[in-house]
C-alpha cells in the first residue's frame, strides 16, 4: 500500500518477492484505479514476466496485457522499435545473439589484421560488453587508453560498431545503451515515458547494472512512485555488470525512501536458514536481516568429505537413489550444484553408473542448434535484409552451389553502395558478375526472399516457418541424409514450430517481428521446464531464483569454493560467500555440502582445505556423514576386528534408510553386514 514515494523492500531469501510486485500491481489497478499503462514492472528473466503476468491476471481476474511487465531487454526492444530513428538505425534492427556476436567480432579481427590466436573474439566481446554497461561508446573509450592492449580494444569496438551499423543490428548492451541515450538526448520522449509510467516497479533491483540502473533513474525522477525489491545477499553477478552499490545506496539515490525487510522465509527449514543467515554473517557490505520461518526446524545439514572427486560424486547419487526411495521424491526434486562446468564430469559419470536420469543446465542451448539458428536467420533475413549475419549464413543452406568467391563479391558490393544485400544481388546479376548457372541460383534466391516476404505479410509466424521448411527443401535435404543425427535436426525444427505455436496461443500476437523480439531475449532459466523426471546439474550462478526439496553443494574446498580468483580481494570474497547463501537457501528439506580430500580438476590433482564457508557454519547446525554410516566405496580394503581383512565387493542403498555392505573377507568369505554396525575400517 505504500504508492507514492519511493520504497526499497529488502526481502530475504524464499520470503515472496515475485508475490510483493504482483500484489503491488493488482492493487494499484483494483484498488487506486490506476490505468494499467501507466505501470511500467521490470524484472530480469521472461520466466519471472510471464510468472507474473499469470499472477497478476489471476488477482484481477482478468488478462493485464496493457501492464508494461518484463524485462529491461524487452521493454527497451518495445521502445527502441518506435524511436530508432533518433538514435540513427531502422526499426526492423535484428539483434545479435552470442553465436552472431563472436561471427561479426571475427570478421573485426580479420579487417584489422590481428592474429585471432593472440587476440580471440571472446575477451574482446567482455571487454566492449563492459563499456557498453558502464555507457561508454567506442569515442569516449579511446579517450582513456592506459595500455597498448586497450588501444587495439578501441579499433575493435570502434569497427564492431560500424559492423553493427551496417547490418542495422544492436547486441544485447546496445539495447540498454540506446535506450538511455535516447533518453538522454531527447527531452520530449523521456518526458513522454516518464507522465507514461507513473508507477514503477523493480525486481532483483541488486542484479541491476549501470545502465539498467540509469534507465529506472532516468524514468522515475518525474513522480518518484518508485518500488524496487531485492536482496543484497543475493548480489551475485558483479562479473557480468551488476553492482552492488545500486541498493546499498537506494536511500542516497531516493532521499526520503522508506526500507522495508522481509524476513520470514516460506521455503526452507529453520535450521537450513540459521546456517546460511550465520555464514552470510561474516559480509560486511550488506545491509542486515535475519531469516526465519514457521516451517519446521527440519534436518541438520550434511556434511561429506570424501577421499576424492569419484567418490563425492558416488556419495551423491547413492544418496540420491536411497531419499528417493526412502521418501517418496522425484529425480526432479534433487539438484547438485557446483561453482564450475568442469565439476560436471565426475558427476555425471556417477549418474550414468547408477541409471540416474539427469539434466545439465548451461549445456548446448535448443536455440544454439545449427537447424535452429538456420530456420532463424531466414525470418531475420526476411524482415532486415541489410542483416549480413543471416545473409551468410542462408545464401547457401541448404546447398546452391554460391561459394566463397561469389559471397565475398555480394557483400563487398552491399558495404560499398551501402544497399541491402538483396539488391546487391540484383544489380551484380543485371551485370553479368557470375556464370550463368551461379545467375540462375541467385535469381531463385531473390525470389525466394521476396516470396517469403509477401507471406510474411499476410500469414502468421507459425505458417511462415512451415512454408520456409517447404519452399527451400530444408527437411526434404535432412530427410535424404537418412542418419540417426538428420532425424534429431528434424524434430529439434519440428519443435521450432511447436514453440511458434505456443507464443502465438500465449500472446495473441501472429506476427514475425514480435516472434522474433521474444526469441531474441530468452535466457537459460527460462527454458529450464517444470519437470520431475531428472536430477538438474548446474552452476551455483545459475540456481538464484529456484527451490529443490534436496539441494548438493559439490566442491567446499578453499579454491574450489571460494573460487581461487576471489581470495585476493575482499569485495570477491563477499560475492562469494553470497554465492554459497544462494545456493544454501535454494534447498527446502534437505541440504548436503560436500568436499574432497584431493580433487582433480583443469588437468591438476591438488589437496585443498576444507571451505571456509563451512568452518563458519556452527557445529549444531551440521551432522558429518561418518564412515560407519555410507562413506564405503566398492573395491575398498576394510578391517574387522573379528574377521580380519576384507573388500567390499558392493555397496547397496536400502528402502528403510540403511546401506548393505557386501564384505569377501579373505579367511571367511562373503558376509553381508549394515554399514551403520558393521564397525569396519579402511585400510
Amino acid at each position: 500500500m505504500y504508492t507514492e514515494a519511493p520504497l526499497l523492500v529488502l526481502a530475504g531469501a524464499g520470503s515472496g518477492k515475485t508475490r510483493v510486485i504482483t500484489y503491488k500491481i493488482a492493487y494499484l489497478v483494483k484498488e487506486l484505479d490506476i490505468f494499467e499503462d501507466n505501470i511500467l514492472g521490470v524484472t530480469f528473466t521472461n520466466k519471472a514476466a510471464n510468472e507474473m503476468k499469470t499472477r497478476v491476471a489471476r488477482l484481477l481476474g482478468k488478462s493485464v496485457s496493457d501492464v508494461w511487465l518484463g524485462t529491461f531487454h524487452s521493454i527497451a526492444v518495445k521502445i527502441l522499435r518506435r524511436y530508432s530513428q533518433y538514435i540513427g538505425i531502422n526499426n526492423s534492427f535484428s539483434i545479435l545473439d552470442e553465436d552472431d556476436q563472436t561471427s561479426l567480432m571475427k570478421e573485426v579481427i580479420s579487417e584489422l589484421n590481428l592474429d585471432i590466436k593472440r587476440y580471440p573474439p571472446g575477451p574482446f566481446i567482455d571487454r566492449i560488453s563492459k563499456a557498453k554497461e558502464s555507457l561508454i561508446d567506442p569515442v569516449t573509450f579511446g579517450e582513456f587508453v592506459e595500455s597498448y592492449y586497450e588501444s587495439i580494444v578501441a579499433k575493435v569496438y570502434q569497427r564492431y560498431q560500424e559492423k553493427l551499423m551496417r547490418n542495422q543490428a544492436l547486441d544485447f548492451d546496445d539495447l540498454l545503451m540506446n535506450l538511455v541515450k535516447l533518453f538522454r538526448e531527447n527531452e520530449r520522449i523521456l518526458s513522454y515515458y516518464q507522465n507514461k509510467f507513473r508507477y514503477i516497479l523493480v525486481d532483483e533491483y541488486q542484479d541491476t547494472n549501470y545502465a539498467q540502473y540509469m534507465i529506472v533513474f532516468l524514468l522515475a525522477q518525474a513522480h518518484r512512485r518508485l518500488t524496487v525489491v531485492g536482496d543484497d545477499d543475493q548480489a551475485i553477478y558483479s562479473w557480468r555488470g551488476a553492482d552492488i552499490r545500486n541498493i546499498l545506496e537506494f536511500e542516497k539515490d531516493f532521499p526520503g525512501a522508506k526500507v522495508i525487510r522481509l524476513e520470514q522465509n516460506y521455503r526452507s527449514t529453520q535450521n537450513i536458514l540459521d546456517a546460511a543467515n550465520k555464514v552470510i554473517a561474516h559480509n560486511r557490505f550488506r545491509k542486515g536481516k535475519n531469516l526465519w520461518t514457521n516451517n519446521e526446524r527440519g534436518n541438520r545439514i550434511k556434511l561429506y568429505i570424501a577421499k576424492d572427486e569419484i567418490a563425492e560424486a558416488n556419495f551423491i547419487a547413492r544418496e540420491i537413489i536411497l531419499l528417493q526411495k526412502r521418501e517418496g521424491l522425484n529425480f526432479g526434486d534433487f539438484a547438485v550444484f557446483y561453482r564450475t562446468h568442469a565439476q560436471s564430469r565426475a558427476l555425471e559419470e556417477a549418474m550414468i553408473k547408477n541409471g540416474i536420469p539427469y539434466r545439465i543446465i548451461g549445456g548446448v542451448k535448443f536455440y544454439q542448434r545449427k537447424e535452429i539458428k538456420d530456420i532463424l536467420a531466414y525470418l531475420k533475413f526476411i524482415v532486415n535484409q541489410y542483416d549480413g549475419i543471416s545473409f551468410k549464413r542462408i545464401v547457401n543452406v541448404p546447398r546452391r552451389g554460391i561459394g566463397g568467391a561469389t559471397l565475398s563479391k555480394i557483400t563487398d558490393y552491399a558495404t560499398e553502395k551501402n544497399i541491402s544485400y538483396l539488391e546487391a544481388m540484383k544489380e551484380l546479376n543485371q551485370k553479368d558478375e557470375f556464370g550463368k548457372k551461379i545467375e540462375k541460383e541467385i535469381d531463385k534466391f531473390i525470389q525466394l526472399i521476396e516470396d517469403l516476404t509477401g507471406f510474411s505479410k499476410i500469414h502468421s509466424v507459425e505458417e511462415l516457418i512451415i512454408e520456409i521448411l517447404d519452399k527451400t527443401g530444408y527437411i526434404k535435404e535432412l530427410t535424404e541424409l537418412q542418419t540417426a543425427t538428420a532425424q534429431v535436426r528434424i524434430e529439434n525444427v519440428e519443435e521450432l514450430i511447436s514453440v511458434a505455436k505456443e507464443f502465438i496461443k500465449n500472446t495473441g500476437d501472429t506476427g514475425l517481428e514480435g516472434f522474433l523480439n521474444y526469441i531474441s531475449l530468452i535466457s537459460d532459466i527460462d527454458t529450464l521446464e517444470e519437470e520431475n523426471s531428472s536430477v538438474i546439474l548446474m552452476t551455483l550462478h545459475g540456481a538464484k531464483g529456484l527451490e529443490f526439496p534436496v539441494v548438493f553443494i559439490t566442491g567446499m574446498e578453499e579454491g574450489v569454493f571460494p573460487h581461487s580468483l576471489s581470495l585476493g580481494e575482499r569485495e570477491d570474497l563477499e560475492e562469494e560467500r553470497r554465492l554459497s547463501y544462494v545456493g544454501m537457501t535454494r534447498a527446502k528439506r534437505y541440504l548436503y555440502l560436500t568436499a574432497a580430500e584431493i580433487r582433480t580438476l583443469y588437468g591438476h590433482t591438488n589437496s585443498n582445505e576444507i571451505s571456509r564457508f563451512i568452518k563458519e557454519i556452527p557445529e549444531e547446525y551440521i551432522e558429518p556423514v561418518t564412515k560407519g554410516e555410507i562413506a564405503f566405496e566398492r573395491g575398498e580394503r576394510v578391517w574387522h576386528s573379528r574377521w580380519g581383512e576384507g573388500i567390499i565387493q558392493e555397496v547397496r542403498p536400502l528402502e528403510d534408510g540403511e546401506t548393505e555392505l557386501i564384505v569377501a573377507f579373505n579367511d571367511i568369505g562373503k558376509k553381508h553386514l549394515l554399514a551403520r554396525y558393521a564397525g569396519l575400517e579402511k585400510l
